[in-house]
């Protein structure tokens, strides 16, 4: 099949999997700890704001797009992240250190524009076909990466010392990154632009200054993020998939200190979350692959995001009382696998509306905007649980979620966006 013969997806996997190790032992270990220490969960949602540069990276994307080489930025964020990780192995800890957070807020800028020239290189790369495919390889890696993080160094963490898990992680970033040093720069030919992707489209009396023929400089650079969010139908899109993952954020960010509070230990949760679940997320991303090729975005979107909403309805029951610890293994099996799924058709939607022109800018900011409006979901599920009790905080979350599906589907179906979408969505 051609979309299996593309010898980028190794690399693409190397990448992405160098992204989820330190964010799965952070939003794992992070939540634990501060837990334990006594924190509400109203305090715990606002850790959603260590992750800022996610929701920030549009404000750079432009630089990362037409200045300098890819290989460069992919090589200074992943060579920082390691120096980063042996920093940390040298330095004391304690639970609300606020040396802590800072470094967490850096580990996440250094991952965030890692991930701007990532998702640009993608979009460059890989044509329609291949992109559902290798959208499938980015969560199952990333997923790894969480496996690895929260799974094992999490693991190691509970067992043994800070300075040893972070000198663990220093060295597995160092090694996912040898296959950066063995890249080539994209050709000039790009294989995303093959399937029309703005053939079509208008051409804004800014496009001399921003084509990639004249990278833009100085001002035109630093709001060059503007004039793409502003193109027809960007923000509508941005805003239905915000909607849609308001809600599933504010289930998300609830569930590891719920299975803390129903009497799971930090080794327990290490295995239950970083590695079953994980694991299990694995097995949603080749799913979620295979989906893309067999019934498109769309099927693929909204079969997924109903079986999300069902298993929140899980941990419902479980709130209530139902099931005990084997329904919540059961939960977090399903939760990671439904996650993996819903991830993958959101994430290759937003590659099919991104122009290969500017392709980090584009992806990043439809990203941007679902990571910074529904880490605010985090907050609200938080406040939600404080006040009214994990019940009602789940139920308001998948009713959320389900309106915010419903309506993303039904304004595709009516405004494809761009012909790349168009050509995927059915």
């Amino acid at each position: 099949m051609n979309a299996l013969r593309t010898p980028h997806l190794p690399l693409l996997a190397a990448l992405y999997t160098a992204q989820g190790l330190p964010f799965g032992f952070f939003t794992l270990a992070l939540p634990v700890l501060m837990r334990e220490a006594g924190w509400s969960l109203t305090a715990l949602g606002f850790l959603q704001f260590l992750a800022a540069p996610w929701a920030l990276k549009f404000l750079w994307a432009p630089v990362v797009d037409h200045h300098g080489r890819r290989r460069t930025w992919l090589l200074s964020m992943q060579l920082s992240s390691c120096a980063l990780a042996l920093l940390m192995a040298a330095i004391g800890f304690h639970e609300g250190s606020v040396a802590l957070f800072g470094v967490v807020f850096v580990f996440n800028l250094f991952a965030a524009t890692q991930d701007v020239a990532t998702d640009g290189l993608a979009v460059r790369l890989l044509n329609a076909q291949q992109r559902g495919l290798a959208n499938g390889i980015q969560v199952g890696a990333y997923r790894f990466g969480m496996i690895l993080g929260g799974g094992l160094l999490l693991w190691l963490f509970a067992r043994t010392s800070w300075q040893l898990t972070f000198l663990c992680m220093a060295a597995l970033l160092a090694l996912l990154t040898l296959p950066v040093w063995r890249m080539a720069e994209p050709p000039a030919h790009l294989a995303g632009a093959d399937d029309g992707a703005s053939a079509s489209a208008p051409v804004p009396a800014t496009a001399a200054l921003l084509s990639p023929a004249a990278p833009p400089r100085g001002r035109a650079l630093a709001l060059l993020w503007l004039h793409r969010a502003l193109r027809p139908g960007v923000l509508a899109l941005a805003g239905l998939i915000f909607a849609f993952r308001f809600g599933d954020q504010m289930v998300s960010g609830l569930i590891t200190p719920f299975l803390l509070d129903q009497g799971i230990d930090k080794a327990t949760l290490a295995v239950m979350k970083g590695a079953v679940g994980s694991g299990t997320s694995l097995a949603g991303a080749a799913l979620g692959g295979w989906l893309m090729l067999r019934t498109g975005r769309r099927g693929a979107l909204l079969g997924s995001g109903l079986a999300q909403v069902a298993v929140f309805g899980l941990y419902l029951l479980a709130a209530m009382g139902w099931g005990g610890v084997p329904l919540l293994w059961v939960a977090t099996v399903a939760e990671g696998l439904t996650s993996t799924l819903v991830t993958v058709a959101l994430f290759s939607l937003m590659m099919d509306a991104a122009d290969p022109a500017h392709a980090g800018t584009d992806y990043t900011l439809l990203g941007s905007v679902g990571v910074a409006l529904a880490s605010v979901g985090g907050i609200a599920g938080g406040a939600l649980g404080d006040a009214f009790g994990y019940p009602v905080a789940f139920v308001a979350g998948a009713l959320v979620s389900l309106a915010g599906l419903v309506a993303l589907v039904r304004w595709l179906d009516a405004h494809p966006f761009n012909p790349r979408v168009q050509q995927a969505w059915r």
